[in-house]
């Protein structure tokens, strides 16, 4: 669904009027699986709900946000390629999602009409991976990669198998959280490479993951893809000890192994979903104390402009006199960042 007429058929989860919603679902997209609708249908005003039905928040912007908050253009040197450390680079085959988070760092670049990467360009992207002797692995992002046929995904892997310097192909996605029907047999198939392959999936609360979403994460493990997850800490969705303790715990029993946990990004029209450093930092110090080491994800801070991801714990975040923060970049640069709410 991406316009608000259909969703307007499900008032009991609506809280604003159709005419408020306008604006919103004008200027960023919207899509609700079958899966997330029931899941909103259950709660509406729930983890789920609050990730993915459109808020007339999110025309709320404050001046520090930016339309590409970690600064993908700036070190993107072909239509595709976002190359920001010397032995990775990020492969953007496609622009589209099964679903739209409503806090997504990408939420100005995809969508409906972004659509897939032009095949002469995706040409010359995997023609650039092949030409960086440096690049050591490759993460296939978007938009969703599973959103791909099976055809088109097995077609991107195999070529990207077929270079000698590329070890590793890690995949993000949403796709078996959102849309598990979408992982079939052939997709998995479709996988298939002489190279490590890993996947992450993006889950932000316990509630998410269902029976069919646990099913279908055993497809990847079966097949020999290790399963790792990102998360983004939100207000109001999963910024308690409580909630995120109760995900990493459920995602690690089932052999997923939380790795990232994101203070949220300066994305126009989200500080509504933006809590402080100072208590991610306390959230996570809490963590620490009840999780053991392989429940654990790194909370990381992309510091806007492009200056890449550090941990943010204290020591490597610095709180200031004048109530920013010093951050140091992987470069060595230090750089202020100020927490933001609408």
């Amino acid at each position: 669904m991406t316009k608000p007429a259909p969703l307007a058929r499900i008032p009991e989860i609506l809280s604003q009027p159709d005419a408020a919603l306008q604006a919103v679902t004008a200027r960023y997209a919207v899509a609700i699986t079958p899966e997330t609708r029931a899941l909103i249908a259950a709660d509406p005003d729930g983890a789920v709900a609050k990730q993915y039905l459109p808020d007339v928040r999110e025309l709320v912007e404050t001046p520090d946000e930016l339309q590409d908050p970690i600064g993908d253009d700036a070190h993107s040197p072909v239509p595709g390629i976002v190359h920001r450390y010397p032995d990775r680079v990020l492969l953007k085959p496609i622009h589209v999602c099964a679903v739209y988070c409503r806090f997504c760092f990408r939420r100005e670049m995809v969508g409906p009409g972004s659509e897939m990467l032009k095949p002469d360009d995706l040409v010359r992207a995997i023609d650039y991976i092949r030409g960086a002797p440096k690049v050591w692995e490759v993460i296939l992002t978007g938009g969703d990669p599973l959103v791909l046929s099976p055809r088109r995904l097995k077609d991107i892997i195999d070529q990207l198998s077929a270079i000698d310097h590329v070890k590793i192909i890690r995949l993000h996605t949403r796709v078996p959280i959102a849309n598990p029907n979408r992982v079939t047999d052939e997709l998995i198939a479709a996988l298939d490479s002489s190279k490590a392959v890993y996947a992450v999936l993006h889950c932000n609360h316990a509630s998410e993951v269902t029976d069919k979403v646990q099913a279908v994460s055993q497809k990847f493990i079966r097949a020999g893809i290790p399963l790792l997850s990102q998360s983004t800490l939100l207000a109001g969705i999963n910024d308690t000890t409580d909630a995120l303790e109760a995900l990493f715990r459920r995602l690690t029993e089932m052999k997923i192994k939380p790795y990232y946990l994101h203070h949220p990004d300066k994305a126009p029209g989200t500080g509504h979903f933006r809590l402080s450093l100072k208590r991610g930092q306390q959230i996570v110090q809490n963590l620490l104390m009840r999780l053991s080491g392989i429940a654990r994800p790194n909370y990381m801070l992309d510091i806007p402009g492009g200056h890449g991801k550090i941990a943010a714990l204290p020591g490597a975040v610095t709180e200031t006199e004048a109530g920013t923060y010093d951050v140091r970049d992987p470069h060595g640069h230090i750089h202020t960042y100020r927490d933001s709410q609408s």
